[in-house]
């Protein structure tokens, strides 16, 4: 098969699933993995895809800026596999006797089915809706952060009451997230849900921040967590490549979580 060719059924691939597999390519066609990842390349520099660790995407719109949380049922629901794979991941990275950090996002929601159940450990929460889960877990030491309740976001608390609180912990790691991360770090919709995360990143030893594909590139209207201030980032396969190139030039640890 001519290379022209191929590229024609790769591109009739991506149209019809949404997305292809380097992997599953190079066995498809019997070829070397680079081989694939070369004409993914030159099918981006086209502006026919979008090249992404695991294989390709639809080439899509600029994304645009999101100023508003997602719904609660949205937010709250089962998750996707890739945002699974990532909260597992994170919690993994959770050690006895070590005091944590979980915002009131989705992906720390997904956390809560996969926290350690046999070693002790403090969460500290900035949410009611994580608080009201793992309050009733006896190895875990639990403490809610006060402040003026939102109609949005679940009952998170981000303002002045809540950040002066806050700034009376030591954690050993945070898991931070953001509607939008990119090279310069992450991003949210207020100015207060940055000031807030700011406060936390500042009080703990270690930052990890949880990266779903779909954030990444996106830019929302406040900066918060610069990337050089994170240690380590988690995402998936689905993270586009150029964009993971940028951010290891800021020397964050980047780890992909694995689906299986």
């Amino acid at each position: 098969m001519l290379a022209e060719e191929r590229r024609k059924r790769i591109l009739e691939l991506i149209e019809r699933d949404g997305k292809v597999i380097a992997k599953d390519l190079a066995s498809q066609f019997e070829m070397s993995l680079d081989s694939i990842r070369r004409d993914l390349t030159i099918m981006e520099e086209q502006g026919l895809l979008q090249k992404t660790y695991g294989g390709a995407i639809l080439h899509g719109p600029t994304p645009k800026v999101r100023t508003m949380p997602q719904k609660e049922s949205i937010r709250y629901g089962v998750g996707a596999p890739h945002e699974n794979a990532i909260s597992k991941l994170a919690a993994s990275f959770i050690k006895k006797n070590d005091t944590v950090f979980l915002g009131g996002a989705g992906i720390h929601y997904g956390m809560i089915k996969y926290l350690p159940k046999d070693i002790p450990y403090t969460i500290v929460t900035n949410s009611l809706k994580i608080a009201e889960h793992i309050r009733t877990q006896e190895n875990i030491s639990a403490y809610l952060i006060g402040g003026k309740l939102r109609e949005v976001s679940s009952g998170s608390m981000i303002d002045c009451l809540a950040m002066e609180m806050m700034r009376k912990f030591s954690l050993d790691i945070c898991f931070l997230t953001g509607g939008g991360i990119n090279e310069k770090g992450i991003s949210t919709s207020t100015p207060e849900a940055a000031a807030f995360a700011q406060t936390v990143s500042s009080v703990a030893h270690k930052v990890v921040c949880l990266a779903p594909h779909e954030k990444i590139g996106l830019e929302m209207f406040m900066q918060s967590i610069p990337m050089e201030d994170i240690d380590i980032l988690i995402t998936d396969l689905g993270a586009p490549e150029k964009i993971i190139q940028e951010i290891k030039k800021k020397r964050t640890q980047i780890i992909f979580a694995d689906l299986h």
